[in-house]
């Protein structure tokens, strides 16, 4: 027997199944994720997301945090679709009843999983646009397999240059290895506003806070999920750490500062030669630093060469006479 394929529908005309689906989720706190076969569009539309404990389980956004998503996307929209507001309203009402009636500011839904790259981009692209100042932290993840920098995304430098035209603030944090990378150059060649960009040797994952009051972090190795974050405590120290990692950054731009170069020794150098001397290996340390591993290699045979080492013991003894580790940068 054939299959009846899910008929296609807006989230304002949501499915009996999905219904269904959605308010047995609300009821027990979760649903299995073989049962959402049934009703996809509760994934589709990011009704239900993987548990982070557990992901076979599908818990449920709480109703008030989804309506008020979804009417974000609605009021985005073209006039002649505002009419799918009070349709949204009327369909989640009946749903928030059977929630208790609770407003998204318990602890729960102070933190969501969003699945899928089309609706994590949909998601941070609402907050920037609502938004008045951007915090980031852009590891570099493409030069580790030895691939060039993506371009520049046109949909997020509209969104970002959007933010700048409303008086808005960006400051970006970036590793070293993105420096010179010509995507990242032509972004701050076209940005106008108050923007900053400054780098340093290694920073933490991915991370974009927005006016300080919402975060969104990775919550998987190739970035299909991520959390939504909204707790104070958190989104708090978040803020702190992205500002003490910034007061210990290099400036990129507006003004450019470079990294000194003392007796042969490259900034880039003294910072592979101090993981070197903690014991770590080349894979390891190219991906601390965000280069592949044949960039590391090259940088630590340059080492050797300048320090006259010729076997990976005597390296680390002679990085440790040098008193190069005990040296302080003066600019980047």
């Amino acid at each position: 027997m054939i299959p009846v394929p899910h008929p296609e529908h807006g989230v304002e005309n949501l499915c009996p199944a999905g219904t269904e689906l959605y308010a047995r989720a609300l009821r027990e706190g979760y649903v299995l994720g073989a049962d959402a076969g049934k009703a996809p569009c509760l994934l589709d539309f990011g009704l239900l997301h993987p548990a982070v404990t557990d992901p076979e389980k599908l818990e449920p956004v709480a109703p008030a945090v989804a309506l008020h998503r979804m009417l974000r996307i609605a009021e985005e929209r073209i006039a002649d679709e505002r009419r799918r507001e009070a349709r949204l309203t009327e369909t989640f009402e009946p749903l928030m009843r059977i929630d208790g009636g609770r407003t998204g500011t318990d602890d729960s839904s102070m933190i969501s999983v969003l699945s899928g790259i089309d609706l994590i981009g949909r998601v941070i692209g609402q907050a920037v646009a609502a938004g008045s100042e951007l915090l980031a932290v852009q590891p570099n993840t493409s030069d580790r397999h030895a691939e060039p920098p993506p371009p520049v995304h046109a949909e997020a430098f509209a969104r970002d240059q959007a933010l700048l035209d409303r008086g808005g603030r960006i400051r970006t944090l970036y590793q070293h290895t993105l420096r010179h990378a010509p995507s990242v150059v032509a972004r701050y060649e076209r940005l106008n506003g108050d923007v900053e960009a400054r780098s340093l040797d290694e920073v933490t994952e991915r991370l974009i806070i927005v006016d300080r009051t919402v975060a969104f972090i990775p919550a998987n190795k190739d970035r299909t999920l991520a959390l939504e974050i909204r707790h104070p405590a958190l989104i708090a120290f978040f803020v702190t750490a992205f500002d003490r990692l910034w007061r210990l950054a290099t400036p990129m731009y507006p003004e450019a500062v470079q990294q000194p170069t003392r007796d042969g020794i490259t900034p880039r150098q003294r910072a592979i030669a101090a993981l070197l001397v903690e014991g770590h290996t080349d894979a390891v340390i190219a991906d601390r630093l965000g280069m592949n591993i044949r960039t590391a290699r090259v940088h630590i045979a340059k080492l050797a060469a300048t320090l006259g080492s010729e076997s990976r013991a005597q390296l680390g003894y002679l990085i440790g006479q040098s008193g190069l580790l005990g040296q302080e940068d003066t600019g980047e």
